[in-house]
Order: structure tokens, then C-alpha cells, then sequence
């Protein structure tokens, strides 16, 4: 099998998030493909244009939602901007699933604590989804999300949904005049509703400046950097650790993350 050869796939549904960023829904043309695809929350795809180019992403769905994948991409580049200009019916390239994934067999019996701004929300949409999925096996799920302004928050339309499952906590920098809700950063609204650290574990993903605020906040509240989680959102470039585009020190995020704990990125290099 030609690891570098894209399986087809057609856009059945693109959903419109913020001004910036889409929800491609996809589906494989080969029902064997379709078949025989399986997954785990983390894990990440490269996405391929035909005539523009190949790009990673990370996939946004849960394992739950069967016959189908999607994606989100922000349309900062060439090939986020072939993909926002594409049409439901068209058909893309993709290579999946690669890298590793959370750890949620581990993770069985523990509280969890999602912290996400803008579309840091992908990665960890994927987990949420995956474990209130299974809420029987997870104790408290408490999601903290936010977003520049009130219409750069993602996936609007699974709130209601989640706040079924978890503790649901959304905040803006600025708001509007249509906002009611809570007007303030992240890592602030996380010192004040100060979860505890006993028995559960944090994923962060979000802009770099929001994560290493949020780091410090998790620190001070306790968690041991075992039990801090994020994805690293390196240079990738083959997605099968051939390249040598996202190595950090012996590692390669595509193979060996793009999942990692806390603890495992303070004993890298600091390259990135």
C-alpha cells in the first residue's frame, strides 16, 4: 500500500463556523475505505486539493459519529483557501488516520477539564465528543472555551448538546451587543472557577499565548504535568515521519504526537 496515496473523498456538507474558518463533512467515494476506516480522538489527516496542494488537519469528529469524517480548516493559506472556495459535491484527497491520540482508556474513571480558545477547539472537539459519548466511563467534564469575539466561537450548534454532559463555560475578549455572556480571557476564567486538580486531567489547545497562560493557571492549581495534555501544530509535511519537517530533537510530531502530555514536552528541546 502507497502510504502517500490519498484515499478520495466527497464534500457532503460545509458549515460555516466563524468568518474565517469551515467544517468540511466528508465522505469516502470507496465503500471499502469507508469500511475499513477507523480512528482515535487526536489523530490527524493530511487533506489534498487536486492541482493546489496538501495540508494537515486535525480530524475534528468523534470515532462515535460513524460513516462520515470532518475537519475544520481557517483559511490561512493557499490551500485553506482552495478548500474555503470549494463546493459540496467536490471531491479532495485524504490521507488518514496518522499520529497518535489521546489516551482515553487511561483515562477512564478521572474528571476532565477541557480549556480550548478559537480553533483550538478542533482538536479537543474530538475527545469532548468521544468521551461524553461514553460519560459512564468519566467522572465531571468541565469545558471552558473562548474565542476573540463572540462570532469566533466554533460549533455553536453542539452547546446545548454538550452542556447535557459537562459544565459548559464560554467566554470573549470582546463582546457585542447581541453578547450576554462572559467578557474576559481564558486562563483568567479558569483561576476563577478554579477546578480541582484531584483525580483529573486538562487538555489545552489554543493560540500559544493562551496556552502557556492557561499552563501557568493549571500549575498553580495543582495538576502534574503527567496530566496535562495538548497537540503540538508543527510544520508537517509527509504526516508519516519520512521528511524530517517536524522533528524536535529524535522526535517526529507526526509519529510520535501529535498528542502529548505536559511532562513529555518539558523533556524535548525547546525548538519550537
Amino acid at each position: 500500500m502507497n502510504p502517500y496515496k490519498p484515499m478520495l473523498a466527497k464534500i457532503e456538507k460545509i458549515t460555516v463556523e466563524t468568518p474565517d474558518t469551515k467544517t468540511f463533512k466528508v465522505v469516502f467515494t470507496d465503500p471499502e475505505d469507508a469500511a475499513n476506516f477507523d480512528y482515535k480522538p487526536g489523530q490527524f489527516q493530511q487533506v489534498s486539493v487536486f492541482g493546489v496542494g496538501e495540508c494537515t488537519f486535525c480530524l475534528t469528529s468523534s470515532p462515535t459519529m460513524k460513516g462520515y469524517i470532518e475537519f475544520s480548516a481557517k483559511k490561512v493559506g493557499v490551500v485553506t483557501s482552495a478548500l474555503h472556495e470549494a463546493e459540496e459535491g467536490d471531491i479532495i484527497g485524504i490521507r488518514a488516520p496518522l499520529g497518535n491520540h489521546f489516551p482515553t482508556d487511561e483515562w477512564k474513571g478521572k474528571n476532565l477539564l477541557f480549556a480550548g480558545g478559537g480553533i483550538g477547539m478542533a482538536p479537543m472537539r474530538s475527545v469532548l465528543n468521544y468521551c461524553l459519548a461514553h460519560k459512564e466511563d468519566y467522572g465531571k467534564i468541565t469545558v471552558i472555551y473562548g474565542s476573540r469575539t463572540p462570532a469566533d466561537l466554533s460549533y455553536k450548534y453542539e452547546y446545548d448538546e454538550w452542556r447535557k454532559g459537562a459544565d459548559v463555560y464560554l467566554t470573549v475578549d470582546a463582546g457585542d451587543d447581541s453578547w450576554t455572556g462572559r467578557v474576559g480571557h481564558v486562563p483568567g476564567y479558569l483561576k476563577e472557577l478554579a477546578p480541582s486538580s484531584e483525580n483529573t486531567v486538562a487538555v489545552t489547545c489554543g493560540p500559544p499565548i493562551m496556552i502557556k497562560f492557561v499552563l501557568q493557571e493549571l500549575k498553580a492549581l495543582g495538576f502534574e504535568d503527567e496530566n496535562i495534555y495538548t497537540t503540538l501544530e508543527m510544520k508537517m509535511k509527509c504526516g508519516i515521519g519520512k521528511c524530517g519537517r517536524c522533528n524536535i530533537g529524535s522526535k517526529f510530531v507526526c509519529v510520535d504526537g501529535p498528542v502529548f502530555n505536559y511532562k513529555e514536552i518539558a523533556d524535548l528541546p525547546q525548538e519550537f
